[in-house]
């Protein structure tokens, strides 16, 4: 049976991180532009966006930049004129949330330029994707918090593409959704800016005064790694697999963009050319994470981490013997100078560097002492980090040779042709020996992005200089890479238009942060009852954030009657509501 062809999509901070991400099997790439991306210190400006768009529609690779915050009315005519921009420098996608952009695309205001709407657009639920696939939006991008059963059940009801995300950091608020960051500090996620107050410590009180839980991270979450599931997610009919890690540095996207590639190869066809050839094995315990979960794909499960928002690493032993600057563990592992420890010292996160191990000691670089018994983690390991740092992993487009009667032709994999003559003015006094040499140089692809995959001659061949060949092969490579991109299957945005929405009246949830966003919820039936927190400032009987992560159901409290409070380490203090029935929790 054929197996379905879907998208690895793949984060990068900059070009340079683009193309690692390319290089190692990325079908797509997402990317902020100068402004208006959701990852405010993640921006590029447009001629290192045009250096990626070459370099990746060579692989068939797309790009897609991301325009995915809410803007004010002066930022939606700097965002017009930046979406068009990006048009022209061929940009396959832009991820959207703010709806004044579509009003302008509905208006004829914009190029046709490919539409996402980004997670961002608050899409947890089968009518918002049905409204937002009825707006005529090319791709949705689903909220984290769905399960493979849900996602199987809007892909099945849209004809649009469904994007996931498969890998990274969880936001513990659904997406679009969150202004606790905004309500502290003025800083709004839906602006690019979260200073992810989730990551902070908190104290959980009930109404009586009792502290149930005292100084953890109660609103950190693991982070995701859909691994596991992403047979059941291709079989649901998700097209595109998305890594989330716009920060993240190049050893992070080499490491977590070739694990992705090697698993989805095994499961589905990807939408992109080329072949990886690499030179490291993937292992993603040993980039960063805040250990792992499939949070809700199967259910509800342990997917926080109360203990650590950092990086702790994986297991390597229990502490057998220590002293000042030494310690020597319970399991025989080969520890490196330069490699991180770390471990939990009175209940906090702490570690060091290695300097060198002398048998089952292992000397530390700073004098501290260890107690015995204390689980050990490696959160840095120096020889896997510089093999992802000095890689050759590469990308490269399969050809196949044919020379006959004097014309030599290149066929790429996506069935692209070039052809050159390729005559010699005197018969060859050896047949056999030209035939090797021709096939011996035209096998040298070299620095090129092309690798030969069969070589076919028919008839005889006369003689031919070497270096005849040889410019001859780069010429039509040349070619070939010419036709490849000429022919490069570019997309265009189907009409839009507006659709009943599924509320009758907007409130602070839809983000309405402009005039051009008003006159899109308006002409599609929906009144407007307030715009964004953002542009009133008021947080009075409001949702600073809604989760599927519920602390009634972390401490077994599901049937308790007593009202709960959260307290930050300031001392302010939090509502918490919960909503049963959909299993959700709010705090205010």
């Amino acid at each position: 049976m054929e197996k379905r062809k879907t998208e690895l999509l793949a984060p990068a901070k900059d070009l340079k991180t683009a193309i690692c991400a390319i290089n190692c099997g990325a079908d797509a790439v997402y990317i902020g532009a100068s402004a208006f991306g959701a990852r405010y210190n993640a921006g590029n400006d447009l001629s290192d966006i045009e250096k990626l768009v070459n370099f990746a529609h060579k692989f068939y690779v797309k790009v897609h930049v991301t325009v995915n915050t809410i803007l004010t009315d002066e930022e939606l005519f700097n965002a017009k004129d930046l979406i068009k921009k990006l048009y022209e420098i061929g940009v396959d996608a832009i991820i959207v949330q703010d709806m004044g952009i579509i009003n302008l695309a509905i208006k004829g205001e914009l190029p046709p330029i490919v539409l996402h709407a980004s997670t961002q657009c608050n899409n947890r639920t089968k009518e918002k994707v049905l409204f937002l696939n009825n707006v005529g939006f090319s791709r949705i991008i689903l909220a984290r918090e769905l399960s493979a059963e849900q996602i199987k059940d809007i892909c099945n009801s849209t004809k649009k593409e469904i994007e996931t995300f498969v890998h990274g950091a969880l936001c513990v608020c659904y997406s679009g959704q969150c202004y606790l960051s905004y309500s502290i500090g003025g800083r709004s996620a839906n602006r690019g800016e979260c200073a992810q107050p989730c990551r902070k410590k908190y104290t959980l009180v009930d109404n009586e005064g009792n502290v149930i839980s005292k100084d953890k991270y109660l609103l950190s979450m693991k982070d995701f790694n859909a691994t596991a599931n992403l047979k059941d997610l291709v079989n649901a009919g998700v097209k595109s697999f998305k890594i989330e890690g716009r920060l993240k540095d190049e050893n992070y996207v080499k490491n977590i963009v070739l694990n992705y590639r090697k698993e989805l190869d095994k499961i589905s066809d990807k939408t992109s050319s080329g072949k990886i050839f690499s030179d490291f094995e993937p292992d993603v315990k040993k980039s960063f994470n805040r250990d792992f979960t499939t949070y809700f794909l199967n259910g509800r499960e342990k997917c926080y981490n109360f203990d650590t928002p950092k990086y702790k690493g994986y297991f390597i032993g229990k502490v057998k013997k220590s002293d000042f600057g030494w310690v020597e563990l319970d399991k025989k592992i080969i520890l490196h100078p330069q490699d991180g420890i770390c471990f939990f010292e009175n209940k906090e996160l702490t570690g060091c560097l290695v300097n060198k191990q002398e048998n089952n000691k292992v000397l530390l670089n700073k004098k501290i002492k260890i107690k015995t018994g204390t689980e050990v983690y490696r959160n840095i390991d120096i020889d896997f980090e510089k093999t992802l740092k000095n890689t050759k992993t590469i990308r490269k487009i399969g050809v196949i040779f044919i020379y006959k009667n004097g014309k030599l032709t290149v066929t790429d994999e996506d069935n692209n042709k070039a052809c050159v003559q390729l005559q010699g003015e005197e018969k060859s006094k050896n047949p056999e020996k030209m035939k090797e040499t021709l096939i011996k140089q035209l096998s040298k692809t070299g620095e090129s992005d092309f690798y030969v995959t069969e070589i076919k001659t028919e008839g005889e061949i006369p003689f031919i200089p070497v270096s005849e060949i040889n410019e001859t092969r780069r010429n039509i490579l040349e070619k070939l890479m010419s036709e490849r991109l000429k022919n490069y299957p570019k997309e265009v945005q189907n009409k839009l238009n507006y659709a009943q929405y599924i509320k009758n009246e907007a409130d602070y949830h839809e983000n309405i942060h402009n005039k051009e966003a008003e006159d899109f919820y308006r002409k599609c039936g929906c009144k407007i009852k307030e715009k964004s927190v953002e542009s009133q400032n008021n947080f009075k009987n409001k949702e600073l954030m809604r989760t599927k992560h519920c602390l009634k159901y972390a401490f077994n409290m599901c049937k308790s009657p007593k009202k709960l409070f959260l307290a930050d380490e300031k001392g302010q203090k939090y509502n918490l509501d919960f909503d049963c029935k959909n299993c959700e929790m709010i705090i205010s």
